[in-house]
């Protein structure tokens, strides 16, 4: 039996994928696995029992992933599930940008009270005159699986599109719209762009990569569109900038005090993974994703351990170890691991920035004392027999 916790409301449509073993507990002590959303999670306190935390959606800054990478547990994210719902949310507030689709709203509330108001539409609507997206350049910074699906569909709206991505590995194997160009830098992408459309993580490179130096380089009266991160954005830069009007409006998916009370803001209220089917699809591979890793031994989308392919365990034992390690002496670590170990029959191994897994399929039993000599190794975070 796996006892599971969740620390916000997960789509019971996700529940349902876990067989009946999977026990949904409302204590988080002495579980195997938490499914998460937006609740922090620095200050938690978690038992040697939790193997897993996986997190409904993308942004991860809620969770302490190097905390728990270094008492074993493997932290899931699910990338692309809500991609769909983000894109279509960035495109309708490229739309009211463009069309002042919310000041020509609060002008109607202001007014509604004005028998003559088809009247007084005629004279005031040429205040709220906008621009056809049509034709126009956006330029997509993050090409992930976010940033290809804005890309296709702008594409679809007969604007040409401009994408970069300091890993372009991420778009090997798409096909890309005929009008896409992919850009050699940021630059090129603020030089020519009439929309700019951010779809980055947060991290110590990416905060406030939208600056006052980066601002100039921008054509006069861009429109900037935050659906990723508020602190990808200098709020303060970016106040002079709309004062100025070097940037026309920004829309932001992720309002703070400041930018909330900012002029040419069109501020929305994190909305953009909260449709229906995007909690749905996070929830559904959130499971299955605690799921694999629970009974086979499976990481998939971690953002605090590598990712593990592993064929069906046909072997009497699965032994599966993670272990932290500096990349100078990763090998003789590994070295050490395994020959604390019978010889497996299949031996899977990855790693990535300083934490690593060994997975061994043995064909006999594994007796205790080996999993103890294990467990006491200094550089092993976790044993465990699947």
């Amino acid at each position: 039996m796996y006892k599971i916790h969740c620390l916000n409301n997960i789509s019971s449509k996700g529940l349902s994928l876990l067989p009946d073993n999977y026990h949904m507990v409302d204590d988080i002590k002495d579980v195997d696995a938490i499914l998460v959303r937006s609740a922090k999670m620095h200050e938690t306190k978690l038992d040697p029992s939790v193997l897993a935390v996986a997190r409904a959606g993308v942004g991860v800054n809620n969770i302490p992933l190097d905390t728990f990478a270094d008492q074993g547990i493997v932290v899931f994210n699910t990338p692309g599930a809500n991609a769909n719902a983000v894109k279509e949310l960035t495109i309708a507030g490229m739309i009211m940008a463009s069309r002042h689709v919310g000041d020509a709203l609060s002008w109607i509330s202001k007014n509604k009270a004005d028998a003559d108001i088809q009247k007084s539409i005629e004279s005031a609507k040429k205040q709220f005159a906008g621009t056809e997206i049509f034709g126009k350049t956006i330029g997509i910074i993050g090409l992930g699986a976010i940033g290809l699906k804005l890309a296709r569909s702008c594409a679809a709206l007969g604007m040409d599109v401009l994408g970069y991505d300091r890993n372009l590995d991420v778009i090997k194997g798409e096909i890309l719209p005929e009008s896409m160009k992919i850009a050699k830098s940021n630059d090129e992408i603020y030089a020519s762009s009439d929309y700019i459309s951010l779809h980055l993580p947060l991290n110590d490179h990416t905060k406030h990569i939208i600056n006052k130096d980066v601002m100039k380089k921008m054509k006069d009266g861009v429109v900037l569109l935050n659906f990723a991160r508020d602190q990808l954005v200098c709020d303060q830069d970016l106040e002079e900038a709309l004062n100025d009007r070097k940037i026309s409006a920004y829309v932001t998916d992720f309002p703070n005090f400041k930018t909330a009370n900012m002029d040419h803001v069109i501020a929305i209220p994190h909305l953009g993974a909260s449709t229906a089917e995007a909690e749905e699809n996070c929830a559904m591979m959130a499971a299955l994703q605690v799921k694999n890793y629970l009974e086979v031994g499976i990481i998939k989308n971690s953002v605090n351990y590598p990712d593990i392919h592993l064929e069906e365990k046909t072997s009497l034992s699965r032994l599966s170890v993670l272990y932290k390690s500096d990349e100078s002496i990763r090998e003789s670590v590994v070295s050490e691991i395994i020959g604390q170990t019978p010889t497996a029959v299949h031996a899977y191994q990855a790693y990535r920035n300083g934490y690593g897994v060994i997975v061994l399929d043995i064909d006999s039993q594994i007796d205790s004392k080996v999993l103890s000599s294990l467990k006491e190794n200094k550089h092993v975070q976790k044993v465990r027999l699947l």
